[in-house]
């Protein structure tokens, strides 16, 4: 039987100085603690912001 997984996508917007590590680590504390994976992590210098992508087994 394969596996399935549920996919949760996160923004980090950025302060007035701009995208704080503190705010990614945030997240990925949070989310990791409720047992969700960190997959990627997309930093397109157009948004201004960074998108973490998660996956969990179903």
């Amino acid at each position: 039987m394969s596996k399935r997984w549920s996919y949760l996508t996160v923004e980090v917007k950025p302060s007035w100085t701009g995208i704080r590590q503190e705010d990614i680590q945030n997240e990925l504390n949070r989310h990791g603690a409720l047992g969700w994976e960190l997959v990627n992590v997309a930093l397109p210098p157009s948004w201004g912001k960074a998108l973490l992508v998660f996956k969990k087994e179903q």
